[in-house]
């Protein structure tokens, strides 16, 4: 491995540290290095904190040697006062030497203004190392900047015979203990969940992260006529649910109404309220009804699949894929030995 990329790959190593508590914003680690070796290490640990370069800096104790150490970041430092001053003034403030970036920050209010103030400052800028790797980790962030929606993670649980559910008998278990883990894992690196009424009314879902230690997704369900339970955890608990309705109806402490005009076809307007949440991403965790509706207007980016080993009794099919990739595959065993196969699917946009 070069040395850029081995420093850059420590970076992606500390962004991911911030997976869960940072969005919107992206995850950015950062490594300072002098005379070939690591002099300070941060990154972004939470959203509205300090950012990577910051804590790095930070954490340097003879300052002196700033001047003639290199940085290295997964994303272009920023160039804008937002929660924080701009990262890459305090790159020039501190005369550093030459600055190593993976990829650039495509958000309007940087998108080059980093580099160009690096640059005109006399410091060597060095771009495009790992790019691809650093485009993969902030995948979530570019989604939203570049297309104005969430990055689309669908996600379910079918039998060997294709079932999903049972719309009569309530909620069935699928997949294994440790697949359970795993999904609750899941929830806590993304920022948001949706289900629609169905999955809500049957189920009675938390959709919590209980079985990890994480942040609760923020809650979304799709109840265009009004017609969930009174008696849902999802209406229940201390944080809040957002719902999709067509129905005027008054907010209460932790539920709030998003209005939808279009029931026809509600995902557009779906996503729009999610955008102007400022959501990066969102799990779809079914049911069947509502990922659907995600696949056939390709609408999703990613797809989570996990598949038993053992036939169920039910009456609700899984979801059927078009125009996928399949890119990795793994078998998930848990205490009792039961193995789900997990397939993860990207979206052929070809």
């Amino acid at each position: 491995m070069q040395k850029h990329d081995f420093y850059m790959q420590r970076c992606i190593q500390l962004a991911q540290l911030g997976f869960g508590n940072v969005a919107p914003n992206p995850l950015v680690g950062c490594v300072i290095v002098h005379q070939n070796k690591i002099l300070a290490e941060g990154y972004h640990q939470k959203f509205g904190g300090l950012h990577a370069e910051v804590n790095a800096i930070n954490n340097v104790e003879d300052k002196s040697l700033l001047a003639n150490s290199t940085v290295y970041v997964n994303l272009e430092p920023c160039a804008h006062y937002g929660k924080t001053p701009p990262c890459a003034n305090l790159l020039v403030q501190h005369k550093i030497k030459k600055v190593v970036i993976g990829c650039i920050d495509n958000f309007a209010e940087v998108n080059g203004a980093g580099i160009n103030i690096l640059r005109q400052a006399g410091i060597e800028v060095i771009l495009g190392i790992m790019e691809k790797e650093c485009l993969e980790l902030n995948k979530r962030f570019f989604t939203l900047h570049n297309h104005k929606i969430p990055y689309i993670i669908l996600k379910w649980a079918q039998s060997a015979n294709g079932i999903i559910g049972n719309s009569t008998l309530g909620n069935l278990a699928v997949s294994n203990a440790s697949s359970k883990v795993l999904n609750h894992k899941w929830r806590s690196e993304e920022q948001a969940i949706l289900i629609g009424k169905n999955t809500a009314n049957i189920d009675n879902p938390s959709l919590t992260t209980r079985l990890v230690n994480g942040n609760n997704p923020i809650r979304f369900v799709v109840d265009l006529n009004n017609n969930l339970r009174n008696d849902l955890r999802l209406l229940n608990d201390d944080f809040r649910t957002y719902i999709f309705t067509k129905i005027e109806l008054k907010d209460s402490k932790n539920v709030k109404y998003l209005i939808i005009k279009n029931t026809e076809n509600c995902l557009p307007e779906i996503l729009n309220h999610l955008r102007r949440l400022n959501i990066q991403s969102v799990i779809i965790e079914g049911g069947t009804s509502t990922i659907q509706k995600f696949i056939d207007n390709n609408l999703w980016d990613e797809a989570r699949v996990f598949e038993s080993t053992k036939n169920i009794l039910g009456n609700v099919l899984a979801p059927v894929m078009k125009q996928h990739l399949l890119i990795d595959e793994q078998n998930i065993v848990s205490n009792n030995s039961e193995i789900d196969t997990l397939k993860i699917y990207n979206r052929n946009k070809n």
